[in-house]
This record gives structure tokens, C-alpha cells and sequence, in this order.
């Protein structure tokens, strides 16, 4: 990631075509280990494409990889229904929510904002 982030700021601070040196250069500034397999890597992947397409595509790649792990989906457990899973977590919700207004109950100072 800190050579990717090397790369972007290479890119940021108007250089279109940042070379090792460049990465290397920014990365010694902060004190970051450097790797130059990585370096080379990343390198030999941008070498000729715009950086818009590249954020582009990543956007999309992330997008999917978060609609493949089935966000949002409900739980199932072995010995139950998918329903009395979710009921079980809702339950527990709002048990966890009891105990969080009686701690506050619990705490208050009586202090005004305005002491």
C-alpha cells in the first residue's frame, strides 16, 4: 500500500511518469521501508495507463468484492432457522442497549455545558 500511495502522490505532485527513483525518494522522506520488488511490480503494472482508469477499476473491483461476501445477508445456525438466528441477534442488541443507558444513568455528573 505505501508504495501504491507513493506512486499516487508521484502522480499528485504533477509527475505523469514517476520512475523507482522517484518512489524511492518519496518514501525515504517519511522513513518507510522500501521494497524494490514491489517497486518494480507496481511499475511494470501502471507502465502506459492513465491513473483515472486505474481508480476507475479499482472502485469497480472493490464494489464486487463487497457485493460477493454477501453483505446484509442473515445468519444461519446449525440447530435453527435463519429466523430465530436473526431473533436472537436482535435480542441481543437490545439487551446490549439496556445495559449502555443504565452505565450513562450511571455516570451523570449533574455538569452543565454551561457551568
Amino acid at each position: 500500500m505505501k508504495v501504491i500511495a507513493a506512486y499516487l502522490l508521484a502522480q499528485l505532485g504533477g509527475n505523469n511518469d514517476p520512475s523507482s527513483d522517484d518512489l524511492k525518494k518519496i518514501l525515504n522522506s517519511v522513513g518507510a521501508e522500501i521494497d524494490e520488488v514491489k517497486i518494480e511490480l507496481l511499475l511494470s503494472q501502471v507502465k502506459g495507463k492513465d491513473i483515472t482508469e486505474l481508480i476507475a477499476a479499482g472502485k469497480q473491483r472493490l464494489a464486487s468484492t463487497t457485493m460477493s461476501f454477501g453483505c446484509g445477508g442473515t445468519p444461519v445456525v446449525a440447530n435453527g432457522t435463519a429466523d430465530n438466528a436473526a431473533g436472537q441477534v436482535v435480542e441481543e442488541k437490545k439487551e446490549e442497549k439496556k445495559v449502555d443507558k443504565e452505565e450513562s444513568d450511571e455516570e451523570d455528573f449533574n455538569f452543565s455545558l454551561f457551568d
